[in-house]
């Protein structure tokens, strides 16, 4: 053994123990400082604002309204969104999402040293967590202060809720371009569904839109969203989430050309219960958004035959329960000539010949008449007031069965002055009916055919109520 050799080496070995002991203990310093300022540092709270829905008797949507500063911004439920798309998200944002606890010093280093090597940014260091940090923070992450803020915000929000939360938070709000936020906006708009089920190339798409929402919007840049949606099409296959194959199939599927509408059913349905029930978040109705497509399709078409200015209203219900199973407000919201936006199941109108299987149902309850019974359809004036029907001709004597199969005016009006109008009038209103007269105060004879106010919904009051043999129907919208 050389003696100084030896000396020299135990001085080497002594100096490296001192500069790791030294390094430990800064390290230690530095950790501690850090947890402190974790600990004094208070992140946003998770819950934030979102639209208010309105949904069917299933859940689907009929309406979404805004949050107030114009965003739809819906709430996410984590077990109705595809699992191959969560599992896309975290393989190409965040692989160490459930090992990291805010901040991922691997994928900083990575970050940096891409950065360092080819003077432009290769691949992002932040974490989900950081990222949710920026959007509820609004900090600028461009400063180094901002960067700071950003990993402070992002370890106190790991503290302090776990992972779920914050991957559904995350998701809540990530921008998809425009005034849409979260997975389930950028989902209804841009692919017409809910993210529950989605293909390998609706999932890369979702995932590379919040990157860049407006330079990659598929409605404004086609060629930017292909490309970043065929970048993680192909970080997903070279990390095993998908084959080959599926990753050649889903390059060819094409990107939208623009952007979808949101569902906009029942909008006056929508609008009146959304502000009767102004706390309730999600709204569900007894509708049925099939039936009311349907039903609002067929409403246009018909109107559209007929005079620009004339309108229509649907509304079913179930007699047996008195849900409403559609309600339909007019030919069309946006027709102003059709003065599409008032609810005319709602607005007074003539209700024509409609009331007339009441008059007879009153008749036969006051032993009047009967099916068989024969009445004149002939000229008559009843003080001053003299009734004719649609065609201006009279039938002569006809059955009471015969007179309302064929909507016989003078008829209806005989049996109404036998009964008397204020008994019609009673019996609309002890059927859930408000019925109006206007100014004139009693009710004359004119009311069996027309010359009364009432409602569609009205209506459906009445006639719920004769199928049921004479017991009220409730009318029931929310479910």
């Amino acid at each position: 053994m050389i003696p100084g050799r030896s000396t020299t080496a135990w001085a080497r070995w002594r100096a490296w123990s001192l500069t790791l002991a030294g390094a430990a203990v800064l390290g230690l310093v530095g950790w501690r400082a850090l947890d402190a300022l974790v600990d004094g540092t208070e992140p946003p709270g998770l819950e934030v604002p979102a639209s208010r829905l309105v949904l069917d008797r299933e859940g689907r949507l009929l309406r979404v309204f805004t949050i107030p500063d114009g965003r739809l911004r819906l709430p996410l439920d984590l077990e109705a969104v595809d699992p191959g798309f969560i599992a896309m998200l975290l393989a190409v944002e965040d692989r160490r999402f459930h090992r990291h606890r805010g901040v991922d010093p691997l994928a900083l280093a990575r970050a940096g040293l891409q950065l360092a090597e080819r003077g432009r940014i290769v691949s992002g260091g932040s974490t989900i967590s950081m990222q949710l940090a920026r959007l509820l923070g609004g900090t600028d992450t461009r400063s180094l202060k901002g960067k700071l803020d950003q990993i402070l915000i992002a370890l106190a929000l790991e503290r302090r809720a776990d992972k779920t939360a914050i991957l559904s938070a995350y998701l809540t709000l990530a921008p998809y371009g425009g005034n849409l936020e979260g997975l389930r906006a950028g989902s209804l708009a841009w692919l017409g569904k809910e993210p529950r089920r989605l293909s390998a190339a609706e999932a890369a798409l979702l995932v590379a839109l919040p990157q860049a929402p407006e330079s990659r919007r598929p409605d404004r840049d086609p060629a930017a969203a292909r490309r970043a949606r065929d970048r993680v099409l192909a970080r997903a296959l070279a990390l095993g989430l998908i084959d080959a194959g599926t990753e050649r199939a889903a390059r060819r599927e094409p990107i939208p050309k623009r952007r979808r509408p949101f569902p906009l059913l029942a909008p006056h349905t929508a609008q009146r219960l959304a502000r009767e029930h102004a706390g309730e978040q999600a709204l569900r109705l007894t509708l049925d958004a099939h039936l009311q497509a349907r039903l609002e399709s067929l409403a246009a078409e018909r109107a559209a035959a007929l005079d620009p200015r004339v309108s229509a209203a649907i509304l079913v219900a179930d007699h047996a329960t008195g849900e409403v199973l559609a309600e339909v407000g007019s030919a069309g919201l946006f027709d102003a000539a059709r003065d599409g936006y008032v609810d005319m199941t709602r607005a007074r109108r003539s209700p024509g010949s409609t009331l007339k299987p009441l008059i007879y149902a009153l008749a036969f309850e006051a032993g009047v008449a009967h099916p068989e019974s024969l009445i004149e359809d002939e000229p008559i004036a009843f003080a001053g007031y003299v009734p004719a029907n649609f065609d201006r001709g009279f039938h002569g004597t006809v059955t009471v069965r015969e007179a309302l199969a064929l909507s016989l005016n003078v008829p209806a009006v005989r049996l109404l002055d036998a009964v008397g109008p204020a008994r019609l009038m009673a019996r609309l209103r002890r059927a859930g009916a408000a019925p109006a007269v206007g100014d004139a105060g009693a009710p004359g004879l004119a009311v069996g055919l027309g010359g009364v106010g009432v409602t569609l919904v009205d209506l459906v009051r009445v006639y719920g109520a004769i199928a049921r043999g004479g017991l009220a129907l409730t009318l029931t919208e929310i479910a």
